[in-house]
């Protein structure tokens, strides 16, 4: 029975009515917001584009996109690079395939604060184990101060994000391989294509909607980062895992500059909206040229 008019505006009312309240109406309230010089979340004077131009010459906030974006492109590429290795050898083990692919997801559940709290003492000089398994392997003078250098710190924070939501995005890309006509790679085999050159025939055309929703998932939950680097770093050593939304909050309830930290929470917003459509447009349009 199909559901119109009248009943379908009753059933669509509440969802739409918690949508305005939460969603429509605090961005409405943010964008105001942004064209004012409060220090608080209301009230102000009206100072035009004023935070916006500041926002763009602004040397933390370029330095904190930066950050950004190196941060995106280095998860973005090793987690979907690591996730489609595994996958392919989860495809081909079955009877391995069932029992890892539970394991896969346990990391993904867990809360950052305590992955956070976690991986500071994973990563600690004193005592922490990864340093004490270098240690024991000899490699002692090879031992960088993993969150305390500048050089290491926002790639420490990086291969977390990588461990929490690799088998995340593995399990994905199972299930667009497990959805392969079987048919298809038994040909493949019976002609010869094998490893790397199966990959680059097949499979990597079949998997073609994985990619776009792991990719799309990725880069928009990498440029929007900001737990792990408020927990185990709070932007240091030297600025080093300063993000842009970590520099939103600082301006926000650290320094009492609503207006201004509104105004970078709305050009974090425009950011994500443009680069997710545009990835989003490539990678359906490739899906269409894949077919």
């Amino acid at each position: 029975m199909q559901i119109r008019g009248r009943s379908a505006m009753v059933l669509i009312a509440p969802a739409a009515l918690i949508f305005a309240v939460f969603v429509i109406y605090p961005l409405i309230r943010g964008v105001q917001l942004s064209f004012t010089d409060a220090i608080g979340p209301s009230g102000g004077n009206f100072v035009g584009l004023k935070n916006y131009l500041h926002a763009l010459s602004d040397p933390t906030v370029l330095h904190a996109l930066g950050n950004t974006i190196v941060y995106t492109i280095v998860v973005v590429v090793v987690q979907n690079g690591l996730a489609l290795l595994v996958a392919f050898w989860l495809f081909k083990l079955e009877r391995v395939r069932n029992f890892v692919r539970a394991g896969l997801l346990l990391p993904a559940m867990m809360a950052f604060v305590a992955v956070g709290y976690l991986w500071s003492y994973m990563y600690s000089p004193l005592g922490g184990p990864i340093d004490d398994v270098m240690n024991a392997l000899g490699l002692h003078a090879l031992e960088p101060i993993w969150l305390g250098d500048p050089h290491t710190a926002l790639m420490s924070i990086a291969a977390i994000y990588i461990w929490m939501f690799l088998g995340y995005t593995a399990t994905i890309y199972l299930a667009n391989y497990m959805a392969i006509d079987p048919a298809l790679i038994e040909a493949a085999n019976l002609d010869g294509a094998a490893g790397w050159r199966r990959f680059w025939s097949i499979d990597w055309r079949l998997l073609a909607p994985s990619f776009t929703i792991n990719i799309t998932l990725s880069v928009i939950g990498s440029l929007r980062v900001f737990d792990l680097p408020f927990i185990m770093t709070q932007g240091a050593p030297a600025d080093a895992t300063q993000t842009l939304s970590l520099v939103i909050y600082n301006n926000s309830f650290a320094n009492y500059q609503f207006a201004y930290g509104t105004t970078l929470a709305v050009l974090l917003l425009i950011l994500t909206i443009v680069v997710g459509v545009t990835q989003a447009t490539l990678l359906r349009r490739r899906e269409a040229d894949l077919a």
